[in-house]
């Protein structure tokens, strides 16, 4: 049984009240999001608005929660790599020992890099020519076709873009790619039912 069909029956199996919640739960997970959540939620009996609106909730709010986290994490990186950096440069004027071999350390690749990193640098290097390209609307608004939100939107935090504006590139994105997807669900479900 594979995480959708799992998705489907505890939709199924929970009380109206909740499906929703079952639903923007969906939303969250990356590779199903608001697309395959909204699908899941209206083959699963709930009415296509409401089906919509949670699962646009529930990828929107881990989504923000992804961007909040990514750039408060790259804000941390630069603070300590500045105060890194400002160190250094005091000890280098002040003419202090050993000022040339810490950057040594730190310079090259490690082992890690290369090891193991296949995938990541792929996806890596995929989302860099896309937002060299189309920049923040369009890498959010085509990232779906490429990557799930989830990735594009911590990308972007990461490469120091804006919260607010990776948050409403990709709230637009989100709600946009949801809507698609209901309306085409629902005009499946109901052209053979």
């Amino acid at each position: 049984m594979s995480l959708i069909d799992t998705i489907q029956d505890l939709v199924a199996q929970v009380p109206d009240l909740v499906q929703p919640l079952v639903v923007a739960a969906a939303g969250a997970i990356p590779f199903v999001e608001g697309e395959g959540a909204v699908a899941i939620g209206i083959i699963g009996g709930i009415h296509p608005a409401l089906a919509a609106v949670a699962a646009m909730v529930g990828n929107f709010l881990c989504v923000a929660a992804l961007v909040l986290l990514s750039s408060g994490a790259r804000n941390a990186v630069v603070t300590r790599h500045r105060a890194n950096v400002r160190a250094r440069e005091a000890v280098t004027v002040g003419g202090g020992a050993g000022a040339g071999s810490r950057p040594a350390e730190g310079s090259g690749t490690a082992a890690g890099e290369t090891a193991g990193e296949g995938r990541g640098v792929e996806r890596r290097a995929k989302f860099q020519r896309a937002y060299e390209r189309y920049g923040v609307p369009g890498v959010s608004l085509l990232g779906p076709l490429l990557l799930p939100t989830h990735f594009t939107a911590t990308m972007l935090a990461a490469s120091g873009v804006g919260k607010a504006r990776i948050l409403v590139w990709q709230a637009v994105a989100i709600v946009g790619w949801t809507t698609l997807t209901a309306l085409v669900v629902s005009g499946v479900l109901s052209a053979v039912g």
